[in-house]
């Protein structure tokens, strides 16, 4: 999550998520973004969904109706398409509106063994990221080494810190990752200084540079894994995967 756009949250949890699942773990992605950009990265036809993740919020379908099972080996995702826009209205008045995702995932996420599931959050901090907060474990932030990167952070500190407190959901913010590194430039390696000595050991020592290749996999519904398995994107990717998979 972070509320500021374009700062790589759907490129980390799809690109993530297939480097988890090729190590062999049995992943979940959720699309909670009205944009739908996960679906589009994973090639999913979101114009001919029948049921996703707003039909899900709004008691119109199931998990299991909406869950579209390994879309790649190991890979299961909920999709969303741009009905979800109109979710945070319907959902104003619902009881329990902050814990919706939450409550019909709860008996499903106790009856399969996934090892990890990610979730793709809007660019803002509405109902639906309150959401995906009462539902996640734990909150990984995708950082931009730019001048802007810590912009907007204390309201997303202080939103986490909420959920925490008032609706007594344990939820950490766990982990700071380093995106669009550019290790040529003064800019990049002083933002990326700075991240580390505000936050400490919460960021990754992982970090995802530059690579045109990781704007090219998404335009042809890839992922880096699958487009170029090879590049520097894919690198960062698997040493990203391995190093939570060694927090867990």
């Amino acid at each position: 999550m972070n509320q500021k756009g374009g700062v790589g949250k759907t490129t980390c949890t799809v690109n993530l998520g297939a480097a988890l699942a090729e190590m062999g773990k049995k992943v979940l992605l959720i699309d909670i973004d009205p944009q739908a950009n996960l679906s589009v990265h994973l090639e999913i036809d979101i114009h001919s969904l029948e049921e996703s993740i707003y039909t899900l919020l709004t008691g119109r379908a199931t998990v299991r109706e909406t869950l579209l099972v390994d879309v790649r080996p190991n890979l299961s995702v909920i999709p969303a398409n741009i009905d979800l826009s109109g979710a945070e209205i319907e959902l104003v008045n619902a009881v329990g509106r902050e814990t919706v995702l939450r409550t019909a995932l709860q008996s499903f996420l106790e009856e399969e063994s996934f090892d990890y599931v990610l979730l793709d959050c809007p660019p803002s901090l509405g109902l639906l990221s309150i959401n995906a907060l009462t539902t996640a474990a734990e909150v990984f932030i995708p950082l931009q080494t730019e001048f802007f990167a810590m912009q907007g952070m204390t309201r997303l500190i202080e939103v986490v810190d909420l959920i925490r407190t008032r609706l007594s959901h344990p939820i950490e913010i766990s982990g700071i990752i380093a995106t669009q590194y550019d290790g040529r430039t003064n800019l990049s390696r002083e933002v990326t200084s700075e991240i580390r000595k505000y936050f400490g050991r919460k960021v990754f020592d992982s970090i995802i540079h530059n690579n045109v290749k990781l704007a090219e996999a998404t335009s042809h519904g890839k992922t880096i894994l699958e487009y170029a398995g090879d590049s520097r994107g894919a690198k960062n990717f698997r040493e990203f995967a391995r190093e939570v998979s060694r927090q867990k």
